[in-house]
């Protein structure tokens, strides 16, 4: 009779062994797939505004080539228009840099958050 009990307590705990072995796998398994659905939706939200961005940086380059150009003539001398536009871009990244960083940072942040937590 003792036997039998003990044979029983021996079964119930490899029984449920096998059962919170089998829980971790799929906790597992669940963890791998909700991050593999983040991160999946992360890139499928950026992606739209990544093709946006590179039409727009075209834009502007064809722009700025065109206004270099343009000013080259005008003043006579190609370089002058080169430089004329190259000065403007990079007072104006100077000028992002020192006044826009912090905000630029904490809207990709929030971005990204968003999307983490959505």
């Amino acid at each position: 009779m003792k036997t039998e009990t003990m044979e029983n307590k021996v079964n119930l705990l490899e029984s449920l062994l096998e059962s919170t072995i089998e829980y971790g796998k799929s906790s597992a398994e669940l963890a791998k797939l909700k991050a593999l659905h983040k991160t999946s939706d992360i890139a499928s939200s950026s992606l739209p505004h990544l093709v946006v961005y590179v039409v727009v940086i075209f834009f502007v380059l064809f722009i700025s080539l065109g206004l270099a150009l343009l000013l080259g003539t005008i003043l006579e001398n190609v370089f002058y228009g080169f430089f004329i536009i190259g000065a403007f871009y990079g007072i104006t990244g100077l000028l992002m840099h020192f006044f826009m960083l912090k905000w630029m940072k904490r809207k990709f942040g929030d971005f990204i958050v968003k999307q983490l937590f959505k």
